[in-house]
């Protein structure tokens, strides 16, 4: 069994920021491919970002620039930086990974969510 836990959503102002975090624990042999996903009201979820076992990132063009997607090996947990946030950065944000719990057993886990709300 993986869990993921997220945590850093709150309420910030329009151009302000806030650091998202996603930390995997559980039965954890290797750590694939880990992204953010955001759903806001009323929308489908969409991919915000994505981070490679290999360490390449690839972002949603309406992030790019101002999300810095991050990892810690050590401590199985992802940063999502975001900076210049904006009122349509509102959503909840979900971590998602690709993990290997043995050799042979490949999981795709999400986190709850954690919301973030960007105040005009």
């Amino acid at each position: 069994q993986v869990q993921l836990v997220e945590s850093g959503g709150g309420l910030v102002q329009a151009g302000g920021s806030l650091r998202l975090s996603c930390a995997a624990s559980g039965s954890i042999f290797k750590i694939n491919t880990m992204g953010w996903y955001r759903q806001a009201p009323g929308k489908q979820r969409e991919l915000v970002a994505t981070l490679t076992g290999g360490g390449s990132t690839n972002y949603a063009d309406s992030v790019k620039g101002r999300f810095t997607f991050s990892r810690d090996n050590a401590k199985n947990t992802v940063y999502l930086q975001m900076n210049s946030l904006k009122p349509e950065d509102t959503a909840v944000y979900y971590c998602n990974a690709g993990v290997y719990s043995s050799s042979v057993t490949y999981l795709t886990v999400w986190g709850q969510g954690t919301l973030v709300t960007v105040s005009s």
